[in-house]
């Protein structure tokens, strides 16, 4: 058996793909909204509608999660990046100057002006090495035409078509 890739080349392999950018949301149980950026996020099945996101284990928010029942998925939008980069940042107010609203179904905050925004009932927490998988089923899905922002190779930006297509 082959020994695992260097832990830089397999990073530098996956910064060659391209993802979007989402802001994940909860309340703690102290009723405080926290979140964290995440790119590691799918859809996972249609019926039942269920979605998936990574959470590293060491994030400032990762109790929250494990104690919270239901969480909110944020798309962030073209004109974005600032808030993703603020919720990938430890230690630091991420709510702070970040548009946000309550979500009809569950009252996770969901930011304001994202592509799309769902929210979601914890279904399970796999373990998936050094992160948590959060699980989710999907309980309010909405979209609203906004280009989304997109994350490759440690860059932010935006989808060009392939005029060869």
């Amino acid at each position: 058996m082959n020994a695992p890739p260097d832990p830089t080349d397999f990073r530098d392999a996956m910064a060659r793909f391209a993802s979007g950018v989402t802001i994940v949301t909860t309340l703690d149980s102290g009723g405080k909204a926290v979140g964290f950026t995440a790119s590691a996020f799918s859809s996972l099945s249609l019926d039942p509608p269920l979605l998936l996101v990574c959470l590293q284990k060491d994030a400032d928010c990762h109790a929250a999660f494990m104690e919270a029942e239901q969480f909110g998925v944020s798309i962030l939008a073209q004109g974005q990046s600032p808030i993703a980069a603020r919720f990938a940042t430890k230690a630091i107010d991420k709510w702070d100057g970040t548009p946000s609203e309550p979500g009809r179904a569950t009252g996770i905050p969901l930011i304001d002006g994202a592509a799309a925004r769902l929210e979601c009932r914890v279904h399970s927490r796999p373990d998936g090495g050094d992160h948590t998988i959060l699980i989710g089923e999907v309980l309010t899905a909405e979209s609203n035409g906004n280009e989304p922002l997109l994350h490759y190779n440690r860059s932010f930006g935006r989808f060009a078509e392939d005029s060869r297509a």
